[in-house]
């Protein structure tokens, strides 16, 4: 009796330091949600390929006009919010339901360990842009994004790493498949954070 008393007070124990240590409130929604955003936003970037005479898939190097580039960023835009605040109000309502508080050290930690990498991919997509460099943003967003992924592991969920490999793998790749971009990026920030999302959300509901 006391052996069994002493192991639950040891997974007791595990489970407040897990809980101190690691941000474990992300929502599996959230990234169905992320991944609906993106495949309806990718589905928008097309329509708008469509409206201007661009055929994406022809393999002819396309030219896009300052109006298009303002649009295309304004869309991306757009989805990076309503992702961010679909996060919010899925993980608020999670942590709220265990009782447990959505901002802490763990919390500012795990943001600044994600934001590192995403604020630097985000100023050397600006660059490419500035450069007229558009070929290279869709494999810059899903490397850059896949690292901030796999470094704010440490403090939340270990699955999420997984994505982030994913997320690079995806972006490396379509290094060599340059002007496909959209098609990656769709797979990358669409599919995949849909079938994560579906997964954790079985796995930790």
């Amino acid at each position: 009796m006391d052996s069994k008393n002493y192991h639950e007070d040891l997974s007791h124990i595990r489970s407040m330091m897990e809980r101190s240590s690691r941000f474990i409130s992300l929502s599996g929604l959230s990234g169905v949600f992320a991944g609906l955003a993106a495949l309806i936003g990718a589905g928008y970037v097309y329509f708008v390929f469509q409206r201007e005479g661009i055929d994406y898939f022809d393999g002819d190097r396309n030219f896009f006009s300052p109006a298009l580039v303002r649009e295309l960023v304004l869309t991306g835009a757009v989805i990076l919010l309503t992702a961010l605040l679909s996060g919010y109000i899925f993980t608020a309502n999670k942590s709220k339901k265990k009782g447990q508080k959505i901002w802490d050290a763990t919390t500012k930690r795990l943001l600044l360990t994600f934001a590192v990498p995403l604020v630097t991919g985000g100023i050397f997509c600006l660059a490419l842009l500035f450069h007229h460099l558009f070929v290279w943003i869709a494999p810059a967003t899903l490397i850059f994004y896949g690292i901030a992924l796999v470094g704010a592991e440490r403090y939340t969920l270990t699955d999420i790493k997984y994505l982030g490999y994913c997320q690079i793998v995806f972006g490396l790749i379509s290094l060599f498949f340059l002007g496909w971009g959209l098609v990656f990026w769709t797979i990358g920030f669409g599919v995949l954070h849909i079938v994560y999302g579906l997964i954790m959300h079985k796995k930790y509901k």
